[in-house]
């Protein structure tokens, strides 16, 4: 399951007698992502990122510090020398 805020009030005594445990994480498992991405893939979802070359690296540092980055940095690695 994905994470539940405020979670309810749960018996560990039932969840221990029975072998049972609890889990949670806000990403999801591998199968969920990989139908998260099987859907990207078919319906041509592609993530929005800004690409700089490595010899900017400096400068995207700069604008991350200012609050000034819209999109995901990558850096173009064709760029490295």
């Amino acid at each position: 399951m994905g994470a539940i805020e405020p979670l309810t009030n749960v018996n560990g005594g039932t969840l221990i007698r029975k072998r049972r445990n609890l889990a949670s994480s806000l990403i999801g498992g591998i199968q969920e992502t990989q139908e998260m991405l099987d859907f990207c893939s078919a319906h041509n979802v592609l993530p929005e990122v800004e690409m700089i070359d490595m010899q900017d690296i400096n400068q995207a540092w700069d604008r991350v510090v200012k609050a000034d980055v819209k999109y995901r940095f990558v850096i173009d690695m064709n760029s490295i020398k």
